[in-house]
């Protein structure tokens, strides 16, 4: 594992979002949800794929807040442009399990 400084720390802005769209991305090489997260008034509304299909269905995650990284560069991933990294950890089988607050959030508080 390579250790980073504070500094460095700092640049990552770790952001409380809440899902309002979730759909299927047909398009992904593996399956995938194409995601818009609302990060509210200063953020905005990002969008996102994520390989969450294993323990999410769309229907259940339209109002989960998670948190997501804001300020990367986009990258294109098929046909849509990725605003930001939702977070999660690998389980005991490698499918992908969100990270999220354990009480609601203002969307676009800052992971500390």
């Amino acid at each position: 594992m390579k250790e980073i400084s504070w500094n460095e720390f700092e640049q990552v802005e770790l952001r409380v979002g809440t899902i309002i769209k979730a759909e299927v991305f047909k398009e992904a090489r593996k399956p995938a949800y194409k995601l818009q997260v609302d990060f509210g008034s200063e953020i905005g509304i990002k969008k996102s794929s994520a390989q969450i299909t294993v323990h999410y269905s769309c229907e259940e995650l339209i109002g989960k807040q998670v948190v997501g990284v804001v300020n990367f560069p986009v990258k294109q991933i098929g046909p849509i442009r990725s605003e930001c990294l939702v977070t999660g950890f690998y389980d005991e089988n490698g499918a992908v399990v969100l990270c999220v607050p354990d009480k609601k959030m203002t969307p676009g508080s800052k992971l500390l």
